[in-house]
């Protein structure tokens, strides 16, 4: 999905539902989409970590 230039798109999740809800672009992207990445990046960490792969928070964060 192409985002450049769609900050102030309207997009509508649910439509015609009771659950409907409407963002921008901008609000959709940081308010709904962001929060299921982060938490896929983190379920992905701390699976390779139950299966022993030596990784630690320097491996998550990067460097600081």
């Amino acid at each position: 999905m192409q985002i450049d230039g769609k900050e102030e798109c309207e997009i509508i999740t649910r439509p015609g539902t009771p659950k409907e809800k409407r963002f921008t672009g901008q609000s959709y992207l940081f308010e709904l989409r962001s929060a299921q990445f982060f938490f896929h990046v983190t379920m992905t960490y701390a699976i390779q970590r139950h299966n022993g792969l030596e990784i630690g928070k320097g491996d998550y964060m990067g460097a600081y």
